[in-house]
């Protein structure tokens, strides 16, 4: 069959046996190339992952840094490949860069993303374990990936924001700096012992040993309600201690206050009716 279409074609016999053969054999090394390639493409991603684990890298940069080696050597495989098979490299250079301008507006976005992990990085607004608020979104910084950053919330899920986004918005970090203020206003009802309910406050401030003595502590009179007198209050922590002392605070206050003869007063309204005649 094949002798027959190579005379019909007018092509030396064996020609095309000979030209599929070669074609097989190229497919077989690039299909060989492709595979080992990507292996080891794995493998030294995860050993870069590794050394900078070793040298107490940034864990920020440790997961750009390996996503970037592992997608240049995916690359540098897929171009073997294609060399491989038979595709002249300096046609395939020029079809490439003919595309680019095309590729480039297309991934305009993929681009921005890339130069926002960048931007994440030389500037370090954040950092991985870090508490973030990003885009209307909460939670603690897992990775920073080349495109994406990844955050889990306190409720695990996971968030994953574009980098471009990310670098061009605002960014909340609660654990950036060492220490925070914890705000509270407490209620208590017209008519009770405001003296004694300050006294209390600056009390439970003083015997919580997490509470920053040092600090510009605050308690004042901060708004006179529609059913309660409101005490504003302000207290220093470490960043670490900001949950734990805002909690333990308002359970404090609900238990204490009681036994102090201070109510904490709800919302209110008094109706007054008048007889005519």
């Amino acid at each position: 069959m094949i002798k027959e279409f190579e005379a019909w074609v007018g092509l030396q016999p064996g020609y095309l046996s000979h030209a599929i053969i070669d074609v097989s054999i190229r497919i077989g090394i690039a299909l060989v190339i492709l595979i080992i390639g990507f292996w080891i493409a794995k493998l030294l991603a995860k050993a870069v992952e590794r050394v900078m684990k070793k040298r107490k890298t940034d864990e920020s940069l440790i997961g750009f840094i390996k996503s970037l080696t592992s997608i240049g050597l995916k690359t540098l495989v897929i171009v073997t490949v294609i060399a491989q098979i038979g595709v002249e490299m300096t046609s395939f250079v020029t079809i490439l860069g003919a595309a680019g301008l095309a590729i480039g507006l297309a991934f305009s976005g993929t681009l921005s993303n890339f130069a926002g992990g960048v931007m994440i990085l030389l500037f370090k607004p954040f950092k991985v374990s870090d508490f973030v608020n990003m885009q209307g979104e909460e939670g603690i910084v897992k990775e920073v990936l080349i495109f994406n950053t990844i955050l889990t919330t306190l409720d695990n899920k996971i968030i994953i924001l574009a980098n471009g986004t990310v670098a061009n918005g605002t960014i909340v970090n609660y654990t950036k700096a060492k220490k925070r203020r914890v705000d509270w206003v407490f209620g208590i009802a017209y008519g009770d012992d405001l003296k004694k309910a300050k006294t209390l406050l600056d009390k439970f401030i003083q015997e919580d040993d997490r509470i920053l003595k040092e600090g510009q502590n605050f308690i004042g009179l901060g708004e006179l309600g529609d059913s309660s007198v409101n005490i504003t209050v302000r207290a220093w922590v470490d960043t670490n201690n900001y949950w734990p002392v805002f909690f333990d605070m308002n359970e404090r206050v609900y238990n204490e206050f009681a036994e102090a003869g201070l109510s904490i007063p709800y919302p209110q309204m008094d109706v007054h009716i008048q007889k005519e005649g």
